[in-house]
């Protein structure tokens, strides 16, 4: 798997998977280490990423 960062709006903080957002920083701050690994596992590999 590759990654890749790209500038985004100031404050944007948004983790994308074939486009699609998995993970993204809201109100109450930025997703954990292990809440974006989760998620990205969940979108890559559904089956597995529980």
């Amino acid at each position: 798997m590759q990654a890749e960062l790209e500038v985004g709006a100031v404050g944007s903080f948004i983790v994308l998977v074939d486009g699609q957002a998995v993970a993204e920083k809201n109100a109450l701050g930025f997703p954990s280490e292990d809440e974006i690994v989760a998620a990205v596992r969940k979108r890559v590999a559904p089956a597995r990423g529980r």
